[in-house]
């Protein structure tokens, strides 16, 4: 994967294509999904973007997020509570959903996903087209689901529905 040093100024400037993390000065291009990836992130996006009135949320993907003063991630998918205060995302939203593309590794995905746990973030999810398995992730857990829920406020995504 490659990488590019540049300031923090720099990285806010440009427009990559696609969007790319900022880690600690370098520019970091993210492993992208085919078909199976994007399908996928669709089918979150539209499942959370059907509830969103009911459960009082707004869902974006690829939103930039800065997890701390010297990174950025960019989650596939960010549910959050309410309306959002910036562009970039500076408060921890309630979930960010990661799905595994064929070239990601466990020690690069444990990594964005201790950002955010550690920027706040109350639920991370992690799903594999392949193999139609996930993760949940909260501060202290980290659970193999069959449905992703949330609570306060509560949210169930069944998986199935997601992969019909």
């Amino acid at each position: 994967m490659a990488t590019t040093a540049v300031t923090i100024e720099e990285y806010l400037s440009i427009s990559y294509r696609p969007d790319c993390d900022y880690i600690d000065g370098e520019v970091q291009e993210r492993n992208l999904g085919e078909f199976d990836h994007a399908r996928l992130q669709t089918a979150i996006a539209i499942y959370f973007g059907a509830r969103r009135k009911e459960w009082g949320i707004r869902v974006v993907v690829e939103q930039r997020v800065q997890v701390s003063p010297t990174r950025f991630r960019i989650p596939d998918v960010c549910v959050i509570l309410g309306e959002p205060t910036s562009q970039i995302l500076r408060e921890p939203p309630f979930i960010c959903i990661e799905i595994l593309s064929p070239e990601d590794r466990v020690s690069r995905m444990n990594e964005r996903v201790a950002d955010y746990l550690q920027f706040g973030v109350p639920y991370v999810w992690v799903v594999d087209p392949q193999t139609r398995e996930a993760w949940r992730y909260t501060h202290g857990a980290t659970v193999r689901v069959s449905e992703l829920r949330t609570e306060n406020p509560a949210m169930v995504v069944p998986l199935e529905e997601l992969f019909a």
